[in-house]
């Protein structure tokens, strides 16, 4: 179902050129879409597959920064050569509780999704497992990952590193990546705690959002290549983004890059946009992730300890306060019932590009 809207108007504003309507569209309709362009833009069906949902959970919590807008960004990484559009991921097993899989150069959903099955088993069977996905392509959010693990009932951790985009606190060069680290917990009966939050002072995407509507930045987000703060959304980007919380963010994004590099054996946010050779193509390494059964630890008792952790939650939200991802759940139910609202012009764009059956 695709349908259009505008937003009213004033009447004092009724001289003003016609607000151009968003785009509304079912989510089935919007994973159609989405797929249909991946494959045009010449992705395989398994990894179009993979990375259409992704997409669409993003703009179906209301995630605008890493929604359906990362459509663009995955086919000029495709179109760029940054990216084996049929890659097949190769799982091992290289200890007891641990999982590899080699992506072979594509994007890190199919990875995932051929690791992920042995990765709870493993964590199920040993009380803890460690699953590292290597040479694969990002771009998206990490909290789809995990929130699936947790809905097998495992505590779930990730981290991954990206280009060099980031300067660490005290300085204006880019060392860093986004580096972004997801955290998810079951809860019996109700959606899981879950978090996933960059370590630089807000998401890449949200920059590029900016510039694209024509809106300045606050000037805490970034440095522009003289290193000189700026509200310039483009001058960020060509120069530096900062990290969250000064030293602390900036120690949290050296973790990220230790975990999900050479821990694993794969590349730093500065390896990885050398390796990029100024293609411009998403970031290419590794990423992380941790899943532990909570009754590997406690065994028989984990129903007691998992009610435990409601009363924790209880006293966070009865005083007003909001728990991490509860606004996207909210905006998910919207979407459930009601579809997503699309920009004119970012439909427009997604339009242009090919597509494929």
């Amino acid at each position: 179902m695709i349908a259009s809207r505008t937003a009213s108007r004033p009447a004092a504003d009724l001289d003003a050129p016609e607000l151009r309507p968003d785009v509304h569209l079912s989510l089935d309709a919007l994973h159609d879409l989405a797929n249909a362009k991946l494959i045009g833009a010449g992705l395989s069906r398994a990894h179009a597959a993979a990375v259409a949902e992704t997409m669409v959970a993003g703009e179906r919590d209301g995630c605008a920064s890493h929604g359906i807008y990362r459509l663009l960004v995955a086919a000029n990484s495709i179109a760029r050569g940054a990216v084996v559009v049929d890659a097949e991921p190769l799982v091992s097993e290289p200890a007891v509780g641990l999982v590899r899989v080699d992506g072979a150069g594509g994007f890190a959903q199919l990875a995932f999704e051929r690791g992920r099955p042995l990765l709870v088993e493993k964590a199920r069977r040993c009380g803890i497992a460690a699953l590292a996905l290597n040479n694969v392509v990002h771009f998206a959010a990490l909290w789809p990952e995990v929130e699936l693990l947790a809905g097998a009932g495992l505590v779930a951790l990730a981290f991954t590193p990206s280009h060099a985009w980031v300067a660490p606190e005290g300085g204006t060069r880019p060392v860093f990546g986004t580096n972004p680290i997801a955290f998810a917990w079951p809860r019996p009966g109700k959606e899981p705690f879950v978090f996933d939050f960059a370590t630089s002072a807000v998401a890449r995407g949200e920059i590029e959002l900016h510039r694209r509507a024509g809106k300045p930045v606050p000037d805490d987000w970034g440095y522009d290549a003289a290193g000189q703060p700026t509200t310039d959304p483009a001058a960020v980007l060509a120069g530096a983004m900062r990290t969250f919380g000064g030293h602390k963010g900036s120690a949290l994004a050296a973790m990220v890059e230790l975990l999900a590099g050479p821990l694993i054996g794969d590349m730093t946010s500065q390896e990885s946009l050398t390796a990029d050779a100024q293609r411009g193509g998403s970031p290419i390494g590794g990423e992380l992730i941790i899943a532990i059964d909570p009754a590997g630890f406690v065994g028989t008792a984990v129903t007691h300890h998992l009610l435990r952790a409601e009363a924790l939650f209880a006293g966070i939200e009865d005083q007003g306060a909001r728990l991490p991802s509860q606004r996207r759940y909210a905006a998910r139910r919207r979407s459930l019932a009601d579809g997503v609202a699309i920009p004119a012009a970012l439909y427009d764009d997604i339009m242009k590009l090919p597509s494929g059956e």
